[in-house]
């Protein structure tokens, strides 16, 4: 198995920050970006918050595999791998950000079947450190792309929770 940094892997160099909250959503909305409840959660909680200044951020994308979990992993074996290979979590405002830069994202769903309670086929999880503990407030942002439309979402996991070899992950790089 080859892991980071000697598998392929997708380096993105990407500006954050700028924008308020508000500014973002209407961005997204003036773009046709769908969301879906848990991102409209995390975004319009006081947890979230955004830079004043803008600033760029070397990512990169990773599959579990990637990372060395070829039988998948969870969320606080995922982050400690990374960390352990030299990359970092991203801010939490970088989700709106990516998706408003990343919009020829390919299709996701292309005949695969959504699982419950697992990543979409083709979706691209943005690592970020877990702001809060509720079980029922989202934890991070996703991208996906369904039926020509892009979105950004909020998805709830918790610690336990095995990620299945094949999702992806956004990493910042040091």
């Amino acid at each position: 198995m080859r892991i980071y940094p000697n598998c392929p892997f997708v380096t993105r160099t990407l500006e954050v920050g700028g924008l308020t909250k508000s500014q973002l959503i209407q961005i997204m909305q003036q773009q046709s970006i769908s969301m879906n409840e848990y991102a409209k959660k995390l975004l319009s909680d006081d947890i979230f918050t955004t830079s004043d200044a803008k600033y760029s951020l070397q990512i990169v994308e990773l599959t579990v595999e990637d990372l060395g979990f070829s039988d998948g992993a969870t969320l606080p074996q995922i982050f400690k791998r990374a960390n352990e290979l030299g990359l970092e979590l991203c801010p939490l405002e970088l989700g709106p950000h990516l998706r408003l830069k990343y919009l020829d994202q390919p299709e996701g769903y292309l005949g695969n079947p959504s699982n419950q309670n697992q990543a979409p086929y083709g979706s691209i999880t943005v690592a970020s450190e877990i702001i809060c503990k509720d079980d029922d407030f989202p934890k991070g942002f996703y991208l996906r792309k369904i039926g020509g439309v892009l979105w950004l979402r909020g998805y709830n996991a918790d610690h336990l929770h095995v990620w299945n070899s094949s999702d992806h992950f956004i990493f910042c790089q040091t």
